[in-house]
């Protein structure tokens, strides 16, 4: 029975030795079927493992997220793409399952920090997802199982070097867990909270209609939150998470990281963008770094250094600020969570400039009245859940 993993390294090189082991001498719930996972890949894994089962038990969708530095780049359910959606993921060609669909948008709602991610699926891996996998800049991927072929297909990526890892999806942890810094042992209760639509039930806006679309989207919302460093904002539409701001000392800051990754997911289905003619070969990570400097003032300094040449067959007009502005205004019923209180009004003030419609927060700052207020003057419709979801 084999209750340890020897890792090559910590959180960096000089930090040796470095293994993961259960300490009561069970049996270790993860096998290595592909690759050597390092300390921050089984981090990364571990964490995404648990928003994604969590995802899937709230839901009953199949769910996938996009795991950087411990906490997610992306998270989705497993809905149909619309041809928007499978053309601006760069997934256009061939049959989806609803897991390729969730990985498909867990990928691609902010595909330049997803580059070089841990994939965490909820379901047996198939071969669609498999195919989605094998053609991105990743890590590894953990799932409860992997279909003979998919695994095949997984096995000669990277030169036969990539991580699979298989979760046994029985395992249960014990309810009180532990972890150490300076030498000092933390312990605390898991934080076993149950996020669901009834989460949602305390409204305290004028608005008090949030339609079950939005509440699949708040649920997303708060699970992937639970599981992203804190202080932490995540907007969701359409069932997944497509602005994520984690680990900021400011809950501004936060709202207006994730407000601007949320606003570059849309700008990217705007015509302009849709338009673009890039050079046959032209790398995956190379045409997102286009679009992303595309929809930014970076794209002037492009032009006037001529660099357009090296990624365009056409030199793309400019997106001036008043167009993207335009298109984001079409931007609507877009859903938020926090993970602790909004403290200032100014949250709202900036979520309303990316389409936030519902808000779910756990209330009980000393401005709730004025955050209400200011949900009020744009007709949103914000729960308070009661409970704060910090991850650290």
């Amino acid at each position: 029975m084999k209750n340890e993993i020897a890792l090559k390294y910590g959180c960096n090189p000089n930090q040796k030795p470095s293994r993961i082991f259960m300490e009561d001498g069970s049996k270790i719930p993860v096998t290595v079927l592909n690759g050597k996972p390092g300390y921050i890949n089984f981090l990364d894994a571990l964490n995404g493992w648990q928003l994604v089962s969590e995802l899937k038990n709230a839901t009953g969708l199949p769910a996938a997220t996009s795991f950087k530095h411990v906490s997610p780049a992306g998270a989705a359910v497993g809905l149909p793409l619309t041809d928007v959606e499978r053309k601006i993921y760069w997934v256009e060609e061939g049959e989806l399952t609803p897991l390729a669909n969730a990985y498909a948008r867990a990928r691609g709602a902010d595909r330049m920090s997803s580059y070089g991610d841990f994939i965490c699926l909820s379901d047996v891996c198939d071969v669609a997802t498999a195919k989605l996998i094998k053609i991105e800049v990743s890590d590894g991927v953990i799932a409860p199982g992997f279909e003979p072929d998919a695994l095949e297909i997984l096995k000669s990526k990277k030169n036969g070097s990539y991580n699979v890892i298989q979760i046994d999806s029985s395992y249960r942890p014990e309810p009180i867990e532990h972890k150490q810094l300076f030498g000092i042992t933390f312990e605390q209760g898991r934080n076993e909270l149950k996020i669901d639509k009834d989460l949602l039930k305390n409204v305290v806006t004028v608005n008090k209609e949030i339609p079950d679309s939005a509440k699949l989207d708040l649920v997303i919302a708060l699970i992937t939150l639970k599981y992203t460093q804190s202080n932490s904002v995540c907007y969701a539409k359409g069932g997944q998470a497509i602005g994520i701001g984690a680990g900021q000392q400011s809950r501004i800051h936060c709202t207006r990281l994730a407000g601007n990754k949320a606003d570059n997911w849309f700008l990217r289905q705007s015509p302009k963008v849709l338009g673009l003619q890039f050079l046959n070969d032209i790398r995956r990570a190379d045409r997102d770094n286009a679009i992303d400097l595309y929809i930014g003032d970076e794209y002037l300094d492009v032009l006037a250094e001529g660099r357009w040449q090296s990624i365009f067959k056409v030199k793309p007009e400019v997106f001036t600020r008043e167009e993207r502005r335009a298109w984001l205004d079409q931007m609507t019923d877009v859903s938020l969570g926090s993970d602790a209180f909004f403290p200032f009004g100014d949250n709202i003030e900036r979520a309303h400039k990316s389409g936030v419609k519902y808000i779910a927060e756990p209330g009980g700052s000393i401005r709730d009245d004025h955050v209400i207020e200011t949900c009020n003057k744009y007709d949103m419709a914000m729960c308070f859940t009661g409970i704060r979801l910090f991850h650290h």
